[in-house]
């Protein structure tokens, strides 16, 4: 891993016409700025069919992609739509912010008419998709259909013949919604289909894709429905304990994510194979995989199932260098991220160095009065990767106006020489760029200057996340020069 540099950019922020960002034009046209601008990298978040509170860290399936993201123009060029199918619709009105309400009534109807007008002239290439992913397409499909069945409850409520998985109710459901798998199953061939098109348009330009998995499946997915060996559940499929994390700066009470904790036991047992298939699989979508809450694998939050708050946790050991060195041995070396921020003590950092995995460094966490900051510059090795800030933190001006410690903004302005006529946050990215850190990322947000109005994220809160959008004018050539000069003057261009 040398020396370079990237742009945390999601593709549901992109500019598309169609309410949220897509792999259609606006994509590729990101990927050329990418390039004028001399990055080496374009970070983006999960991909993953997300459901309810539209966050990518809780999806629907570890595997399946998210139907959101498949560009409606791509399928009226291939004619599986016509322009009058969708261009009349809306998908949401403001050009900034995602209306998810608005694509969640609109956006899978028109992609079934694209399903009634393909299915027959794409069988065969749908089949030999289906064939090559049934380990997780069979199941997901199955799950999807027969959740639009029940009312979008989820499957912990259904019946509990179906629940359970008993056959008889599985080859029922088989023959009733046969059209409604086959739905779910086109939907993704044409996900896939579109990304691995952008994927490889990206790569070609020298541009590798940093792609984000989380640690845990949701609560709410066909892996926790078809897998339940595979976590601590009784022996009705409920859980005993949930995920989240202890007490901290982003709240008081800890943060409930309700996850299902894996079994490691049982994953020891079968020598990780489901861990390795995912790593494995996510290593087909993106050229280097960053793993959220890394730290849970040396140990992890475990909170009794019911509880309403994160408090009553504790810690737990996870599997740390068993896992890794069975996926090291099955899958050789890899490119993993290890995100290691949060609560770390200094058995995570010993295993985080055993991987020999690069962990990160937060810019807007450096700048504590009363402590010696291990996220300061001063304080890097080269062996990891700095961010401005992250999908969870504020935007970098967001920070330095309004939510930042006053004194800590301050110790940033007299550490980093912030210049108010270069732009504070221009002073904040070149004091990434100029780091000993291997590689520097910023998000798109903090390059444009934008103020808290477009952070992505703010943990422990639901129904007002995941919904900025980038105007499509903000990509003009002064700004990939500027961000050349700045990666040149740095020695990050790869």
């Amino acid at each position: 891993m040398g020396r370079a540099s990237g742009i945390l950019m999601h593709i549901s922020s992109l500019p598309e016409k169609y309410g949220i960002g897509t792999f259609g034009k606006q994509a590729y046209e990101f990927a050329d700025f990418l390039k004028e601008a001399g990055q080496s990298y374009w970070q983006i978040l999960p991909l993953g069919h997300t459901g309810y509170g539209d966050s990518p860290y809780q999806a629907f399936s570890a595997y399946a992609g998210n139907p959101y993201f498949i560009d409606l123009d791509l399928l009226e060029k291939e004619g599986l739509l016509e322009k009058t199918d969708f261009e009349a619709i809306d998908f949401g009105t403001n050009e900034e912010e995602v209306d998810y309400g608005k694509l969640f009534e609109n956006r899978l109807k028109v992609l079934e008419i694209a399903y009634h007008n393909g299915k027959e002239k794409l069988k065969e290439k749908i089949t030999v998709f289906e064939k090559e992913n049934a380990f997780w397409l069979t199941d997901y499909a199955m799950y999807m259909a027969i959740k639009n069945k029940m009312n979008l409850v989820s499957w912990q409520e259904w019946d509990e013949d179906i629940k359970l998985r008993n056959k008889d109710a599985l080859d029922a459901c088989q023959i009733e919604l046969k059209e409604e798998i086959g739905y779910w199953t086109f939907v993704q061939y044409l996900f896939f289909k579109q990304w691995h098109a952008l994927k490889s348009y990206v790569n070609d330009l020298g541009i590798k894709i940093i792609g984000d998995i989380p640690i845990y499946v949701s609560a709410d997915s066909s892996d926790a429905w078809a897998n339940g060996e595979l976590f601590k559940l009784d022996e009705h499929k409920n859980p005993t304990v949930v995920a989240g994390c202890p007490p901290d700066a982003f709240s008081e009470s800890g943060q409930l994510w309700g996850n299902p904790i894996y079994d490691w036991e049982y994953l020891e047992k079968t020598g990780y194979k489901w861990w390795i298939t995912r790593i494995r699989e996510s290593l087909k979508l993106y050229d280097t995989v960053r793993i959220d809450h890394f730290r849970g694998f040396e140990a992890y939050w475990e909170i009794p199932f019911g509880d309403e708050t994160a408090e009553r946790g504790k810690w737990a050991k996870g599997p740390a260098m068993k896992l890794f060195d069975a996926i090291k041995a099955e899958l050789g070396e890899i490119a993993i991220i290890a995100e290691d921020l949060g609560d770390i003590t200094q058995e995570v950092i010993d295993f985080r160095n055993e991987t020999g995995y690069p962990g990160m460094k937060i810019l807007q966490f450096a700048f504590s009065v009363n402590e010696e900051s291990t996220y300061l510059p001063h304080n890097y090795n080269k062996n990891c990767i700095v961010y401005t800030g992250t999908h969870d933190n504020d935007t970098t001006m967001g920070w330095i106006d309004t939510t930042g410690n006053r004194e800590e903004v301050e110790f940033a302005k007299e550490y980093l020489r912030l210049d108010i006529k270069e732009g504070y946050h221009w002073g904040i990215i070149r004091g990434a760029w100029s780091s000993t850190a291997n590689i520097a990322i910023a998000p798109m947000q903090d390059f444009l200057g934008l103020g808290n109005e477009a952070r992505m994220n703010r943990p422990s809160t639901l129904g007002i996340n995941w919904k900025w959008r980038m105007k499509k004018e903000v990509l003009d050539n002064k700004l990939s020069e500027k961000i050349y000069h700045l990666t040149a003057l740095y020695k990050r261009l790869e």
